[in-house]
C-alpha cells in the first residue's frame, strides 16, 4: 500500500515522459494529506516548476483568493495537477504526457479519499470528469463518479485573462462551499 512519503519519492524520480527532460522540479502536490476536497489543475507553469509547488504564480494567488472567499485555504484542501512536470512554454499537456502521469494522481486520490473533486479548467475536467466536458457550458455542474462528487470551475489563469468569467466562478465556489458543508465531516469553514 502507498504512503505519501513513498509516493512522493517515486514521483520525484519519474522519467515516464519527455517532460522529465526539461523540468526544474516535479510538482507533486500540496495541502492537507487528509483533505476532503481535492483541486486538480492541468500542469505546472514556470513559477510552479521553479518552486516545486502547484499554483504559486498569479493564477495561484487568484486560487488562494477564491478559496478564501469560501473560508478555505491550502491547509484544508489538497491541490495537484494532471501532469507533474511543466510543459514547455506552458502549452497544454499532450495526451501522451497525461497518460504517462495520470497514475500519480490516481494514487494521490487513493491516499486522500476525497469527498469532493474540483477540476480547475477544461483539461482537468476532460481527464477526470468526462472526455467531452465543455467548461463554458458545464462549469459548476455536479457529477458523481465512484461515490465522489465532482465539479469544474474555470481555470484561474482563464479568469486572469477574462474577468467576465469571475461572477460565474464566484457562484461555482459558493456551490462548492455548500456541497462541502453537506458532505465533509472535518473541513471547517
Amino acid at each position: 500500500m502507498d504512503t505519501w512519503e513513498n509516493l512522493r519519492a517515486e514521483c520525484l524520480a519519474c522519467q515516464g515522459c519527455s517532460l522529465a527532460e526539461t523540468r526544474t522540479n516535479v510538482v507533486f502536490g500540496d495541502g492537507a494529506e487528509d483533505a476532503e476536497i481535492l483541486f486538480i489543475g492541468e500542469g505546472p507553469g514556470q513559477h510552479e516548476d521553479e518552486q516545486g509547488k502547484p499554483f504559486v504564480g498569479r493564477a495561484g494567488k487568484l486560487l488562494d483568493d477564491l478559496l478564501e472567499m469560501v473560508k478555505l485555504d491550502r491547509t484544508k484542501v489538497y491541490i495537484a495537477n494532471i501532469v507533474k512536470c511543466r510543459p514547455p512554454q506552458n502549452r497544454d499537456p499532450l495526451n501522451v504526457e497525461q497518460d504517462a502521469c495520470i497514475d500519480w494522481l490516481r494514487r494521490q486520490t487513493d491516499l486522500l479519499q476525497p469527498k469532493i473533486v474540483v477540476c480547475l479548467g477544461r483539461i482537468a475536467a476532460k481527464a477526470i470528469i468526462k472526455k467531452d466536458f465543455r467548461i463554458t457550458a458545464e462549469h459548476g455542474q455536479w457529477f458523481e463518479k465512484d461515490g465522489v462528487q465532482m465539479t469544474a470551475i474555470y481555470h484561474p489563469a482563464a479568469l486572469l485573462r477574462d474577468v467576465t468569467k469571475r461572477p460565474d466562478t464566484f457562484e461555482d465556489m459558493k456551490a462548492i462551499q455548500a456541497k462541502a458543508k453537506e458532505l465533509c465531516e472535518h473541513t471547517e469553514f
